[in-house]
């Protein structure tokens, strides 16, 4: 496993080691004491989550609030999607910023997203089967986010904006303020 430092403060790409032959292929997902070895991050991930979604799709971008902020660890088991991060960490030093990764079934990257970070994504392929990893339960009353084409970020979804399938609920997700966090 290789682990490489993104711009957003401890969040890391992940790229797995892959072992391939006539068969097919075999990785390792997730190797806790690796992993800690790697970050120097321990977690305890508790809930494993997983979507399928169609091309255009664009998923976020979201939150939980305190006391319910989520670490994931997210990958693509089929597909292809434009992976992204934004820091809501007022102490961060990368506040406010966002990265942007491909993930997909052939390159078997992750991304791992820690706490107090909006997370989003866009399918570019047919359609995506997305997993991910969290360390906290899923909170309906923490449930937060902010709009995907905010113009603060300015992130490029590599999407036309017409091919764009965003859920209402997405749609209507505040700008971002920086005074909220």
């Amino acid at each position: 496993m290789k682990v490489t430092p993104t711009p957003i403060q401890d969040c890391y790409l992940i790229t797995p080691d892959v072992f391939q032959d006539e068969r097919g292929y075999f990785c390792e997902t997730f190797h806790k004491e690796k992993f800690e070895a790697l970050t120097g991050i321990a977690t305890d991930f508790v809930q494993d989550n997983q979507s399928r979604s169609k091309k255009g799709v664009v998923r976020g971008l979201h939150f939980q609030t305190a006391p319910h902020q989520q670490a994931k660890l997210v990958r693509v088991i089929s597909g292809q999607v434009l992976d992204v991060v934004v820091d809501l960490r007022k102490d961060s030093p990368s506040f406010g910023q966002h990265y942007s990764v491909i993930l997909d079934e052939d390159n078997k990257n992750q991304l791992y997203i820690p706490r107090g970070c909006a997370h989003g994504f866009a399918t570019l392929s047919d359609y995506s089967v997305f997993a991910y990893k969290c360390d906290a339960f899923y909170n309906r009353e923490s449930d937060s986010g902010i709009r995907f084409d905010d113009a603060t970020f300015g992130i490029d979804w590599r999407l036309p904006k017409d091919q764009m399938i965003v859920s209402e609920k997405d749609q209507n997700l505040p700008l971002f303020d920086p005074t909220n966090f």
